[in-house]
């Protein structure tokens, strides 16, 4: 299961926060993924590759709320923690950047914080995509991180989601050392 995590409707469409969002339409074109339909929680489609049956979701629920989304299709799929992969945005990378972590903490990511809340664990992969840090220490980051990219910062986040569906086919392998290698800029 691959969750691109980020904000449903189209006021949010392409938002700092909507980075996994993004990085999920590449992947569900690349893997030539067919829609399917929808939980209560999720949209969802999914392709095969090899033997492998993938499963890409995009929650419904608000960023804030993405464990339930997850915990919901996970459950109904029985698919095992060690086989979700999640794409976030990142704050603390600058736009371009690429990071594969195969656990840890929620990083300040409410998206993630309510993904390990809700699982009970931290024991999940993630994509960490950069989005920037926010311009000024003062400047809100809530702001910050439901803006738009500016002209040069979307060229260099385009570029970087290009790459996630070899980062994404790595992790399925079960080549993490050489996913990391490969994409940790």
């Amino acid at each position: 299961m691959v969750v691109g995590l980020g904000n449903p409707g189209r006021s949010y469409e392409k938002t700092r926060h909507n980075a996994g969002f993004m990085a999920l339409d590449i992947l569900e074109q690349d893997f030539g993924a067919k829609s399917f339909g929808s939980r209560q929680t999720a949209l969802m489609s999914r392709a095969s590759e090899g033997s492998r049956e993938i499963l890409f979701v995009r929650p419904l629920t608000f960023m804030n709320r993405s464990g339930t989304a997850v915990n919901d299709v996970g459950s109904y799929y029985k698919i095992p923690r060690d086989h979700i992969i999640v794409i976030a945005d990142d704050v603390s990378m600058e736009v371009g950047r690429l990071r594969i972590r195969d656990k840890g903490s929620d990083g300040g990511h409410n998206g993630l914080k309510d993904i390990i809340r809700v699982l009970g664990s931290q024991e999940f992969l993630r994509i960490k995509i950069g989005v920037g840090q926010k311009p000024r220490p003062d400047y809100d980051l809530a702001d910050w991180v439901l803006s738009r990219f500016g002209r040069e910062d979307l060229g260099k986040l385009e570029e970087v989601l290009r790459t996630v569906p070899g980062a994404v086919r790595l992790l399925l392998e079960g080549d993490y050392a050489g996913a990391q290698n490969r994409f940790n800029r």
